[in-house]
């Protein structure tokens, strides 16, 4: 298990390059969820700098529930198909959006945030939670993080479905 991230500069492809695995090495032989969505949100805030950077997890068929983030406060619990994070679990994608006041049904958790990137995790065929990851900056998020974002999230074990 690593100790301390390694923090490096560089593009943003080798930045997520060199993130990655450590972030492996966080969640190898860890079992417990709350633990690795905490340290996976850890480490990408730690690296990239990003305003909020955390996890919402499936609560029932139509609600996610606030997990293991990193920033200030947040919304508790967002309706399916609400909100970047609700639409990306009812699309099963995605979504990177450049400028959130121009998103219908955005969700404004802090005004300081200005673009999103929200990532489904899939496991077994089904969304069991969004990492969703906002910006102070407009126009922040492009198609190397969703690559590297939607790896990161493949790695994360999650406890089969009861």
């Amino acid at each position: 298990m690593a100790e301390d991230l390694s923090i490096i500069q560089g593009s943003k492809a080798e930045q997520y390059e060199a993130l990655i695995p450590q972030i492996k090495g966080l969640l190898e032989g860890e079992s417990n969820l709350v633990a690795n969505l905490a340290n996976v949100a850890a480490a990408l805030k730690e690296q990239f700098g990003w305003w909020w950077v955390g996890f919402y997890t499936v609560d029932s068929d139509q609600e996610l529930v606030l997990g293991p983030f990193q920033g200030p406060v947040a919304c508790t619990r967002i309706r399916k198909g609400r909100g970047v994070c609700g639409s990306s679990w009812q699309q099963t994608s995605t979504l990177i959006v450049p400028d959130v006041e121009q998103f219908p049904g955005h969700i404004a958790c802090s005004s300081a945030s200005k673009s999103e990137i929200v990532i489904p995790v899939i496991k077994q065929g089904e969304v069991v939670a969004v990492l969703d990851v906002d910006s102070e900056l407009l126009n922040h998020f492009d198609e190397t993080d969703k690559q590297y974002l939607e790896e990161i999230v493949s790695y994360i074990p999650w406890p089969e479905k009861q």
